[in-house]
Protein backbone atom coordinates (compact mmCIF):
# COMPACT_ATOMS: atom_id res chain seq x y z
CA UNK A 1 0.00 0.00 0.00
CA UNK A 2 2.75 2.31 0.72
CA UNK A 3 4.11 1.71 -3.21
CA UNK A 4 0.52 3.23 -4.00
CA UNK A 5 1.15 6.02 -1.93
CA UNK A 6 4.84 6.56 -2.92
CA UNK A 7 3.75 6.52 -6.50
CA UNK A 8 0.60 8.71 -6.04
CA UNK A 9 2.87 11.35 -4.44
CA UNK A 10 6.09 11.01 -6.90
CA UNK A 11 3.43 11.43 -9.96
CA UNK A 12 1.83 14.87 -8.04
CA UNK A 13 5.68 15.93 -7.49
CA UNK A 14 6.45 15.28 -11.22
CA UNK A 15 3.42 17.20 -12.57
CA UNK A 16 3.55 19.92 -10.58
CA UNK A 17 7.76 20.19 -10.79
CA UNK A 18 6.43 20.08 -14.21
CA UNK A 19 4.66 23.22 -14.36
CA UNK A 20 6.47 25.33 -12.46
CA UNK A 21 9.35 24.24 -15.32
CA UNK A 22 7.33 25.38 -17.74
CA UNK A 23 5.93 29.02 -15.76
CA UNK A 24 9.11 30.17 -13.69
CA UNK A 25 11.52 32.57 -16.30
CA UNK A 26 14.40 31.07 -17.77
CA UNK A 27 17.08 33.20 -19.92
CA UNK A 28 18.25 31.89 -23.10
CA UNK A 29 20.98 34.03 -25.09
CA UNK A 30 20.20 33.73 -28.70
CA UNK A 31 20.63 35.21 -32.11
CA UNK A 32 17.82 37.22 -33.56
CA UNK A 33 17.42 36.12 -36.85
CA UNK A 34 13.34 37.54 -37.95
CA UNK A 35 10.70 38.40 -36.27
CA UNK A 36 7.06 38.33 -37.70
CA UNK A 37 3.22 38.96 -36.90
CA UNK A 38 0.62 35.83 -37.72
CA UNK A 39 -2.91 35.23 -37.63
CA UNK A 40 -3.88 32.56 -34.79
CA UNK A 41 -6.84 30.62 -34.34
CA UNK A 42 -7.12 28.85 -31.18
CA UNK A 43 -9.01 26.05 -31.66
CA UNK A 44 -8.46 22.83 -29.32
CA UNK A 45 -4.90 24.56 -28.11
CA UNK A 46 -6.83 27.74 -26.91
CA UNK A 47 -5.69 26.97 -23.13
CA UNK A 48 -1.81 27.54 -23.92
CA UNK A 49 -2.55 31.33 -25.47
CA UNK A 50 -3.48 34.07 -23.40
CA UNK A 51 -6.66 34.69 -23.77
CA UNK A 52 -8.24 38.55 -24.92
CA UNK A 53 -11.97 40.00 -24.78
CA UNK A 54 -13.10 41.61 -28.31
CA UNK A 55 -14.59 45.00 -28.69
CA UNK A 56 -17.90 43.12 -28.09
CA UNK A 57 -17.15 41.87 -24.56
CA UNK A 58 -16.53 38.01 -25.93
CA UNK A 59 -13.08 35.93 -26.32
CA UNK A 60 -11.38 36.57 -29.33
CA UNK A 61 -11.11 33.14 -31.14
CA UNK A 62 -8.27 34.32 -33.40
CA UNK A 63 -5.58 37.60 -33.38
CA UNK A 64 -2.29 38.55 -34.33
CA UNK A 65 0.47 37.12 -32.40
CA UNK A 66 4.39 38.31 -32.93
CA UNK A 67 7.11 35.82 -32.87
CA UNK A 68 10.70 36.17 -32.79
CA UNK A 69 12.94 33.69 -34.38
CA UNK A 70 15.99 33.14 -33.49
CA UNK A 71 18.96 30.28 -32.97
CA UNK A 72 20.76 29.95 -29.98
CA UNK A 73 25.21 29.06 -29.47
CA UNK A 74 24.66 26.01 -31.18
CA UNK A 75 22.56 26.61 -34.33
CA UNK A 76 19.55 25.49 -32.90
CA UNK A 77 16.00 27.58 -34.09
CA UNK A 78 14.15 28.87 -31.03
CA UNK A 79 10.82 30.35 -31.67
CA UNK A 80 9.40 32.91 -29.14
CA UNK A 81 5.76 34.21 -28.72
CA UNK A 82 5.82 37.49 -28.02
CA UNK A 83 2.11 38.74 -26.87
CA UNK A 84 0.47 40.72 -24.33
CA UNK A 85 -1.13 38.64 -21.28
CA UNK A 86 -2.57 41.79 -19.82
CA UNK A 87 -3.89 40.97 -16.57
CA UNK A 88 -5.77 37.45 -17.36
CA UNK A 89 -4.17 33.76 -17.73
CA UNK A 90 -1.28 33.19 -17.73
CA UNK A 91 -0.51 36.04 -14.84
CA UNK A 92 2.66 37.19 -16.24
CA UNK A 93 1.45 41.28 -16.08
CA UNK A 94 2.51 41.49 -19.73
CA UNK A 95 2.04 44.87 -21.12
CA UNK A 96 4.93 46.07 -24.22
CA UNK A 97 4.32 43.61 -26.68
CA UNK A 98 4.55 46.25 -30.00
CA UNK A 99 7.70 47.93 -27.73
CA UNK A 100 9.35 44.56 -27.16
CA UNK A 101 8.93 43.27 -30.99
CA UNK A 102 10.50 46.78 -32.43
CA UNK A 103 13.82 46.28 -29.81
CA UNK A 104 14.11 42.73 -31.27
CA UNK A 105 13.84 43.60 -35.24
CA UNK A 106 16.42 46.14 -34.39
CA UNK A 107 18.75 43.47 -32.64
CA UNK A 108 18.54 41.36 -35.37
CA UNK A 109 21.96 39.86 -36.99
CA UNK A 110 22.50 36.88 -39.18
CA UNK A 111 25.02 34.23 -39.03
CA UNK A 112 27.02 35.24 -41.71
CA UNK A 113 27.33 38.99 -40.69
CA UNK A 114 31.24 40.13 -39.36
CA UNK A 115 29.06 41.16 -36.03
CA UNK A 116 26.84 38.72 -35.13
CA UNK A 117 24.73 40.14 -32.15
CA UNK A 118 23.68 38.05 -28.99
CA UNK A 119 20.82 38.99 -27.05
CA UNK A 120 19.58 37.48 -23.42
CA UNK A 121 15.81 36.59 -23.59
CA UNK A 122 13.90 35.90 -20.59
CA UNK A 123 10.91 33.77 -21.19
CA UNK A 124 7.57 32.48 -19.65
CA UNK A 125 7.92 33.92 -15.95
CA UNK A 126 5.64 34.72 -13.15
CA UNK A 127 6.59 38.36 -12.70
CA UNK A 128 3.93 38.49 -9.56
CA UNK A 129 6.12 37.50 -6.25
CA UNK A 130 2.65 37.02 -4.74
CA UNK A 131 1.29 35.10 -6.73
CA UNK A 132 4.05 32.52 -6.53
CA UNK A 133 4.07 32.97 -2.52
CA UNK A 134 0.41 31.83 -2.70
CA UNK A 135 0.76 28.94 -4.74
CA UNK A 136 3.75 27.89 -2.25
CA UNK A 137 0.77 28.65 0.81
CA UNK A 138 -1.63 25.91 -1.51
CA UNK A 139 0.41 23.51 -1.49
CA UNK A 140 1.62 23.58 2.10
CA UNK A 141 -2.24 23.73 3.24
CA UNK A 142 -2.69 20.80 0.59
CA UNK A 143 0.56 19.21 2.45
CA UNK A 144 -0.87 19.59 5.87
CA UNK A 145 -4.85 18.76 5.29
CA UNK A 146 -3.35 15.45 3.55
CA UNK A 147 -1.14 14.35 6.75
CA UNK A 148 -4.21 15.38 9.13
CA UNK A 149 -6.64 13.22 6.55
CA UNK A 150 -3.74 10.32 6.51
CA UNK A 151 -3.48 10.46 10.06
CA UNK A 152 -7.48 10.09 11.22
CA UNK A 153 -9.01 7.99 8.36
CA UNK A 154 -6.50 5.89 6.31
CA UNK A 155 -3.68 5.07 8.64
CA UNK A 156 -6.08 3.57 11.15
CA UNK A 157 -7.43 1.24 8.48
CA UNK A 158 -3.84 0.23 7.47
CA UNK A 159 -2.88 -0.44 10.92
CA UNK A 160 -6.43 -2.68 11.01
CA UNK A 161 -5.11 -4.66 7.94
CA UNK A 162 -1.27 -4.68 9.13
CA UNK A 163 -2.75 -6.61 12.56
CA UNK A 164 -5.11 -8.86 10.50
CA UNK A 165 -2.54 -9.80 8.27
CA UNK A 166 -0.30 -10.62 11.02
CA UNK A 167 -2.83 -12.37 12.63
CA UNK A 168 -4.00 -14.44 9.56
CA UNK A 169 0.14 -15.21 9.48
CA UNK A 170 -0.05 -16.08 12.95
CA UNK A 171 -2.87 -18.44 12.11
CA UNK A 172 -1.30 -19.90 9.61
CA UNK A 173 2.00 -20.61 11.41
CA UNK A 174 0.17 -22.32 14.28
CA UNK A 175 -0.72 -24.65 11.55
CA UNK A 176 2.73 -25.38 10.83
CA UNK A 177 3.86 -25.92 14.05
CA UNK A 178 1.30 -28.62 14.44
Amino acid sequence: MRFLVRSFQAIVLMIGIGVLHYALPQNDVVRINDTYEKRIDFGRTGLFWARHMGEDGRLQSNRDVFFIESFDAQDRPIVFRNEDTGWGWPFYFKFDTSNLQAEASNLRSAKSSAQVQWVKIRHYGWRNTVFLTLLGLVFWALRVRWLRFYARRLSPIFDAMEERLSNFWAWVRSFRKT
